[in-house]
Formats: C-alpha cells, structure tokens, sequence
C-alpha cells in the first residue's frame, strides 16, 4: 500500500488472513487484508481508510484481498448528482411517515429482537443468524469511529435500524436490520434514500455502501443507485 500524503495513516500496520470460505461466491476461498491496531483507527484514520476500500466489522477493518478475485468492488454514491428512479420514488413514498431518531451505540433488547428475527428471516443458515446478544454487541455497537444508530418507527412500532458511520467525506452504511414480516416493504431501498437525503443536509459529498458484486443477489442491488461511483485499481470512478 503506498503511503503517499497517508498522514495518520503512517501507524497503521496491514495484514493478509488465510484463506477462508467466500460468504458470497460458491466454491470460492477469500482472504481479507486487516488494518491494525484497532486503537489507532480513528475517525480521521477510518475515513481515508474507507476512500481506499476498507470497511469495518466491529472494531475489525478489513478490505477483500483475494487471489486471483476482484469481485468486491467498492461503491459510493455522489449526493450531489444522485438522481432517484421511479422504483425509489415509490419506495420513499411508501415510508415517508417513518419517524427516525438518531441514537448512541448503546444495547436495546428491543433492538436486539428485530436483528434476531432479521437474520432469521432473511439469512437462515448463516453464523449471523445464531448471534447471542454479546455477538449483537461486538458487530453492532462496538466503534472506535464517529458511528450512530438510526431508529425508524411506524406509529410507535419499529420497523428498522441501521448503523452509521460519519467520515470526513461522507457517511458510511454499515448495516441495516428491518421488520421481516413486512413482505416487499421495500425498507432498504427507503434506507439508502434517506442517508443520502442525510449526507446532504450535513453537506457530505458520498454515501458509501460497501461492496458490489456483479450476479451476487445480495450485493448486486447497489448498481441500481445512480450515478454511482467504484474503486478500481486505487482510484475512484464512475460506474458504467
């Protein structure tokens, strides 16, 4: 990694794991490159970080670092130019009595429950799905970043929780759990609607949403958020 006007991130030290069972290509193995020490991340760290294709687990910082696989491909939204499509508009419409309230990282059992389901519901199978309340705690609401939690309720009721984090350039969609039994609610696509129409009013240029996976159901649904920016080969770019 070059590290070129890098500033803090001259502490930051980088390692590569073995390799493991792809979560999202079958048959595949993956490796994840990790920063470290997780003290040392902080908010200003994170966000030049984040602009090189990491993204965080907890108080784990990690990028795809696969051989032979460039799959992930980091994408963020330009707030700015980002237009909506006519399935959105829809969507935001449809949710746009949720109230929303801005929360610290603290344990609501209340919260815990929908994930619970969530996972049940929507990723039955997967380790997640099996998380206790400390697991909840280590993936949801341990940070050493500048992070919150999104509530949003339907008349008292709540319907979804997602969490947060605030880069010096732009928020950082890290996760969103929702109401399973609220069939084609069309909760995410509301979510991602609702950081962007966020990052502008606190006048932050991107929403950055992780990674896209071309043919990967649950990765592929990013494209559909345009314009759209991807990070290759280091540099920033428009998605085509």
């Amino acid at each position: 990694m070059s590290h070129r006007d890098a500033g803090p991130l001259m502490a930051i030290h980088f390692y590569a794991t073995a390799p493991y069972p792809c979560s999202y290509i079958p048959d595949l193995q993956a490796r994840s490159q990790v920063a470290i020490p997780a003290e040392a991340i902080d908010s200003a760290v994170y966000s030049q970080l984040v602009r090189l294709g990491f993204r965080r687990s907890g108080h784990y910082t990690y990028r795809p670092y696969c051989d032979g696989c460039k799959a992930c491909q980091p994408v963020r939204i330009p707030v700015a130019a980002f237009t909506s499509n006519r399935t959105q508009r829809r969507a935001w419409k449809r949710h746009d009595s949720l109230a929303v309230e801005l929360l610290p990282l603290l344990y609501r059992e209340e919260h815990y429950d929908l994930y619970r389901r969530y996972q049940a519901a929507r990723h039955a199978g997967g380790g997640m799905s099996e998380d206790d309340s400390s697991q909840y705690a280590e993936f949801i609401l341990k940070s050493n970043v500048e992070s919150f939690l999104a509530e949003f309720r339907q008349d008292g009721v709540l319907k979804m929780v997602s969490l947060i984090d605030r880069l010096s350039d732009g928020l950082s969609a890290v996760y969103t759990f929702y109401e399973p039994d609220d069939v084609r609610a069309s909760y995410g696509v509301y979510n991602v609607l609702w950081q962007v129409q966020l990052a502008s009013r606190l006048g932050l240029p991107y929403v950055y949403l992780g990674y896209w996976i071309e043919g990967c159901r649950k990765m592929d649904y990013k494209s559909a958020y345009r314009p759209l920016e991807r990070l290759r080969d280091g540099r920033w770019e428009p998605f085509c």
